[in-house]
């Protein structure tokens, strides 16, 4: 058997068709175009390729953007009144803080910082525990972008016994949260693993959905799973590559030639998780825009 491909790129071109859709119609009747202002500390070159790519589907998709730039030597006390000057600020409807920080900045303190109904990254704790308990929130955008995709290829949760490696506030643990709860999307027997679990071939060989979220190239190998798998790699690692012009190739958590011969879906890396993250961010700044999460009371 050979694993269908769940195509990542052509979903998000998909969904972004209809916000930008629902954004001109927000527009013509006469309200404000969604604004989402990016805040940079420093100038780590993966960051700035994920702006760029994350600015591109905002004009994609009509939304405004600015990126403010702070440089890596910034205090605590200095970003956290940039921050507030945002929340402050009634023109902004989503403030996103691209991570990584600098070493010596709390990523926790700098994102309980921003105003919670402007985290259209869904990392403030008012979200993470309103997902927690299954009411209204932004959700974070890799997890809630995994959910599309099963959407859209009819990929069933229900009953199923789900496997999540990683353990990430980013990914990881809003994914296992997400798949296990009581709703019309979740009800998964769900297990999370980490880079401390014991024996990892034993959940990962049961899974029949396996998320991949570690950060660990090709980490999971064929006799990892059974057939028919359905596998989501959420992993994007630089390998040195010579035949490559830029001298390396991405790759995700899994090794996926092998994999393919034994899934019955599988994403492809890069094309499969990454667009969808950029997506849902985009889906999240027009619910800020609209105040759909946190009404205006």
């Amino acid at each position: 058997m050979s694993a269908q491909l769940i195509d990542g790129k052509k979903v998000s071109t998909e969904i972004k068709k209809q916000i930008r859709e629902d954004v001109e119609n927000w527009v013509l009747a006469g309200n404000r175009r969604p604004f989402l202002k990016v805040l940079q500390v420093g100038n780590d070159p993966a960051s700035t390729a994920y702006i760029r790519a994350k600015t591109r589907s905002c004009s994609e998709v009509g939304i405004d953007t600015d990126t403010a730039h702070l440089p890596d030597t910034v205090s605590a006390r200095e970003l956290k009144s940039v921050i507030r000057s945002f929340n402050n600020d009634d023109s902004i409807d989503g403030i996103l803080v691209q991570l990584p920080l600098p070493s010596h900045l709390s990523s926790h303190d700098v994102i309980e910082s921003i105003d919670h109904r402007k985290d259209v990254d869904g990392f403030h704790p008012m979200n993470v525990g309103r997902l927690s308990v299954d009411q209204p929130t932004f959700k974070s955008c890799t997890p809630a972008g995994i959910f599309e995709l099963f959407k859209y290829y009819s990929i069933p949760t229900k009953g199923k016994h789900a496997v999540v490696v990683g353990a990430s506030n980013i990914v990881g643990t809003p994914m296992a949260v997400m798949l296990s709860r009581e709703n019309s999307s979740g009800k998964a027997t769900t297990t999370i693993c980490h880079k401390f679990t014991r024996d990892i071939t034993i959940h990962t060989i049961t899974a029949d959905i396996l998320v991949v979220a570690a950060g660990q190239p090709n980490l999971i190998k064929a006799e990892m799973v059974k057939e028919g798998v359905v596998i989501i790699d959420v992993g994007i690692n630089r390998i040195a590559d010579e035949t490559s012009e830029k001298g390396y190739k991405l790759v995700g958590d899994c090794d996926f030639d092998s994999l393919k011969k034994k899934a019955s879906w599988i994403t492809p890396v890069p094309g499969g998780v990454g667009p969808m993250t950029v997506a849902m961010l985009m889906k999240n700044t027009l619910l800020a825009a609209k105040k759909s999460i946190y009404p205006e009371e």
